[in-house]
């Protein structure tokens, strides 16, 4: 078992414990977002940071409907 702790832009996503530490250029889902392993660092025997890339964030808002106005 491996304690992995998967970061992006320097700021701690996850940590996990896990049977197999992810290899560079895995595609991986954290949080709902999809992203990939850009490096893998061991720090000793059991503990490895992971570095990743996510793909951004893209908030979807709705188209307003013209039939729907303010009354006042």
């Amino acid at each position: 078992m491996f304690v992995v702790h998967f970061f992006e832009n320097r700021t701690e996503l996850l940590n996990q414990l896990r049977q197999q530490v992810p290899s560079v250029g895995e595609d991986l889902k954290i949080k709902g977002r999809k992203g990939k392993v850009v490096r893998v660092s061991a720090i000793d025997e059991k503990t490895y940071h992971v570095e990743l890339t996510l793909e951004s964030k893209t908030k979807q808002v709705p188209a307003a409907d013209p039939g729907k106005k303010k009354k006042r």
